[in-house]
C-alpha cells in the first residue's frame, strides 16, 4: 500500500520532463539494473487511437472539434443547471454570511423564505451560460491541444504533456468566460438580490436600463481570475490522474478495459481534479458573487471589503458542488465521445524517436 502512495506522490502533474524520465525508467542505460532489459512499451502519440476502432471521423477534423463542442454543451449544461439549489446557496452565503450562516442553514432559509420554487432561481441563465461556457471550454480545448501539439512536435509533446494541457485549457477557457459572463451576471442578481426580478426575461432589460452593457460584461475579468485557473487543474488534473489510475491502480491496461470500466475511471479522475478546482478558485468566485450583486463596485474593492477570511465563506458548499459537478461532466463528456465513436487517445507514452535519442531502443 504504501508503495503505491509513494509511487502516486512521485507521478504528480507538475513532474519536470527529466523527473518524469526517470521515474518512468527511462532516462537512460541506467534507468534498469545491468542485465535486466526493461519490458518493451508500445508507443502512442497523443493523437493516437485506442486499439483498432472503428471512429465516425478523424482526430482532429472539423466533425471531432464540433462534436466535441456538443459534448461541452451537454455535459455543462445539464449539470450546472441541476445544481442550481445549490449554488444559489452558496451565492447567498457569500454575499450575506450573517444570515446564511452554513449551508444547512442557508437551504433553511431560502425554503422558508421562497418555498421549494424558489431554490430553482436562475435556472434558466444558468442552462444558457453555462452551456456556451462548455462548448467553447471542451470544443476550444480540444482544438488548441491540436495546435499546441502540432507547434511543438511530438516529442516535445510528450515531455511537456502537462504543459500543453495547462496552456490549451487556459486558452480556451479565455473564450468561454466571454461567453457565459453575460448570462453568469444575470443569475447572480437573480438569485442574491430578491424582489429585482425572478426570471431572465425580466431581469436583462432591468440590467441594462441602469448599466448598459457593462452590466453583463464587468465580471469578466473576475471571472477570469476565478474560471482559469480552475479549468487549468480540471483539465491538467484530470489528464495526469487519469493517466496515473491506469499506471498504478487499474489492474489491466486501458485497451482491455470495456467502455464502462473506462468511463468509471473518468468519473473518478474527475471527482479528484474536481476538488482541487473547488479550492484554487474559489476566492475568485466570492468576489464575483459580490460584485455582480453590487452596483458600482470594482473587483480590488470587494476584495480589499471581503478580507483573507471572507473569501473563503462557503467552501464546503463549493467543494461538494463542483466536485459532483466536475466528475459528472467529465463522464457525461466521455460518455458522448463513446456514443458518437470519436477517438479517444490513450494515456501518452514516449514516441519512438525519442527512445532512440535516449538509447532505450535495441
Amino acid at each position: 500500500m504504501y508503495s503505491s502512495v509513494a509511487h502516486l506522490a512521485r507521478a504528480n502533474p507538475f513532474n519536470a520532463p527529466h523527473l518524469q524520465l526517470v521515474h518512468d525508467g527511462l532516462a537512460g542505460p541506467r534507468s534498469c539494473p545491468a542485465g535486466i532489459t526493461a519490458p518493451p512499451r508500445r508507443s502512442r502519440n497523443l493523437a493516437a487511437a485506442a486499439v483498432e476502432e472503428q471512429y465516425s471521423c478523424d482526430y482532429g477534423s472539423g466533425r471531432f472539434f464540433i462534436l466535441c463542442g456538443l459534448g461541452g454543451i451537454i455535459s455543462c449544461g445539464t449539470t450546472h443547471t441541476a445544481l442550481v439549489p445549490l449554488d444559489l446557496v452558496k451565492c447567498r452565503m457569500q454575499v450575506d454570511p450573517q444570515k446564511y450562516k452554513g449551508i444547512f442553514n442557508g437551504f433553511s432559509v431560502t425554503l422558508k423564505e421562497d418555498g421549494f420554487r424558489g431554490l430553482a432561481k436562475g435556472w434558466a441563465p444558468t442552462f444558457i451560460g453555462y452551456s456556451m461556457q462548455g462548448l467553447c471550454k471542451f470544443g476550444f480545448y480540444e482544438v488548441f491541444k491540436v495546435l499546441y501539439s502540432n507547434m511543438l512536435g511530438e516529442e516535445n509533446t510528450y515531455l511537456w504533456r502537462t504543459s500543453l494541457y495547462l496552456a490549451a485549457s487556459a486558452s480556451a477557457e479565455f473564450f468561454a468566460d466571454i461567453a457565459l459572463a453575460p448570462m453568469e451576471a444575470a443569475k447572480v442578481r437573480i438569485q442574491t438580490q430578491p424582489g429585482y426580478a425572478n426570471t431572465l426575461r425580466d431581469v436583462v432589460p432591468k440590467m441594462y436600463k441602469e448599466e448598459g452593457l457593462n452590466a453583463f460584461y464587468k465580471g469578466v475579468a473576475p471571472l477570469w481570475m476565478r474560471q482559469i485557473p480552475y479549468t487549468m487543474m480540471k483539465f491538467a488534473c484530470f489528464e495526469r490522474t487519469v493517466e496515473a489510475l491506469y499506471k498504478f491502480v487499474v489492474p489491466k491496461p486501458r485497451s482491455e478495459c470495456t467502455k464502462a470500466e473506462q468511463l468509471v475511471v473518468t468519473f473518478v479522475a474527475g471527482y479528484i481534479a474536481g476538488v482541487f478546482c473547488a479550492i484554487v478558485s474559489h476566492p475568485a468566485d466570492s468576489v464575483v458573487s459580490v460584485l455582480n450583486k453590487e452596483k458600482g463596485s470594482t473587483a480590488s474593492q470587494v476584495l480589499q471589503r471581503l478580507g483573507f477570511k471572507g473569501v473563503w465563506k462557503g467552501l464546503f458548499a463549493r467543494i461538494i458542488m463542483i466536485g459532483t459537478l466536475t466528475a459528472l461532466q467529465w463522464f457525461i463528456y466521455d460518455s458522448v465521445k463513446v456514443y458518437f465513436r470519436l477517438p479517444r487517445p490513450p494515456p501518452p507514452e514516449m514516441p519512438e524517436s525519442l527512445k532512440k535519442k535516449l538509447g532505450l531502443t535495441q
